[in-house]
């Protein structure tokens, strides 16, 4: 059995960006790092609020 934190693919994109080495990155490569990483969260944010918004229309409409 799988644990919930595992990601699903072994190789996917999330897993190799948190195993990049960053030591060899310079200030201004982890700065475009950071900006890039943010947007990212927010975007992941917003998809994940869309689904709850989404799963509690769905919900309300077949309460009723």
């Amino acid at each position: 059995m799988e644990s919930d934190d595992a990601p699903s693919r072994p190789n996917d994109a999330l897993t190799e960006l948190l195993r990049q080495d960053l030591d060899p990155l310079s200030v201004a490569e982890l700065d475009a790092r950071l900006v890039a990483l943010e947007g990212e969260i927010l975007r992941t944010r917003l998809a994940r609020e869309r689904s709850v918004n989404h799963r509690a229309s769905a919900d309300a409409l077949f309460r009723r």
